[in-house]
């Protein structure tokens, strides 16, 4: 039998898929910043791409904790460049598969580089029997808790 934790991070995985259009914050220097990206997901890493010019690969460099939120899931999670995507066969792939035109605009690029984000923490909303509960998953203790939210 497995226990909540995996049966729970098992199931949020479920929902966000295989790949997702997901909003990625970075923050340096007190300066906080979101925006939407297109994101592979594969054995429970975030994988996207961008180019080294941009506001958040400057981010990222100088601060490796982003968080991302896609619908009622918020994750926390530490960011590392992994080189060029199209060195990378099974993102491209799968990024072609799910994202044909960035892939055909932006992946063959020189200044474009990949990106793995491994969560560190994961929260969700959720609802037990119509009443608000918030779930949290502390992935490096395989720890799961359940708050029920008060009205």
């Amino acid at each position: 039998m497995k226990n909540n934790y995996d049966i729970k991070y098992n199931e949020i995985f479920q929902q966000i898929g295989n790949h997702a259009k997901i909003v990625l914050a970075t923050s340096h220097n007190d300066r906080v910043s979101a925006r939407k990206m297109s994101f592979i997901i594969k054995e429970g890493l975030f994988y996207f791409q961008t180019d080294i010019t941009f506001h958040k690969y400057q981010d990222i460099q100088a601060n490796k904790n982003v968080a991302l939120c896609i619908d009622n899931i918020q994750i926390e999670g530490i960011c590392k460049e992994i080189g060029h995507p199209l060195d990378h066969q099974d993102f491209c792939h799968d990024f072609k598969t799910h994202f044909l035109s960035s892939y055909e605009n932006y992946s063959h690029l020189k200044n474009e580089r990949l990106f793995v984000v491994k969560p560190t923490f994961i929260q969700r909303w959720n609802y037990i029997d119509e009443n608000p509960i918030i779930e949290q998953l502390y992935i490096n203790e395989e720890k799961y808790y359940e708050k029920q939210y008060l009205k």
